[in-house]
């Protein structure tokens, strides 16, 4: 059946002058149209890959800080209730609840970003995520591994 003569309206077959990025549904190593989660996040040539995979390991190294932040903060939180009076214990755990909902909400957008970033099925990205959750913990694992790094 030939399409030829229908338009194809507001589909995204380009951004200006660049190619269309490149969705890979099977695992690759290449990086040609490489777009990261957004258009605008293009791998160019080599500078841009290596940046590219900087800024991944980077994220992924945050996300190790945030989940630190979260249990430091459980620990703070538990060494207060300690020492709080029943009178206003209620209170400091209504506002604990509201701290902690916050830090877990933020891990969850954090982690689901980043298994967008491994969904790009390319080779170099994972192993920047890899690396990055590797020099994560390096740098913020202070407490013993009791949740992994899944979505969710």
């Amino acid at each position: 059946m030939d399409h030829s003569h229908m338009g194809h309206g507001d589909m995204d077959m380009g951004h200006g002058d660049q190619p269309m990025c490149s969705m890979n549904m099977l695992f690759t190593w290449d990086t040609n149209n490489l777009c990261i989660v957004f258009r605008g996040w293009r791998v160019t040539g080599t500078l841009s890959l290596i940046m590219s995979l900087l800024a991944v390991m980077a994220l992924t190294a945050g996300y190790e800080a945030v989940r630190e932040a979260s249990r430091r903060y459980e620990q703070r939180h538990a060494a207060i209730m300690e020492n709080t009076p029943r009178s206003s214990a209620q209170a400091e755990e209504k506002k604990a609840k509201v701290v902690k909902a916050a830090l877990y909400g933020v891990q969850v957008f954090y982690s689901f970003f980043i298994m967008l970033l491994f969904m790009t099925y390319n080779g170099w990205i994972m192993l920047a995520v890899g690396f990055g959750a590797f020099f994560g913990y390096l740098l913020f694992g202070g407490s013993s591994i009791e949740k992994s790094a899944a979505c969710h």
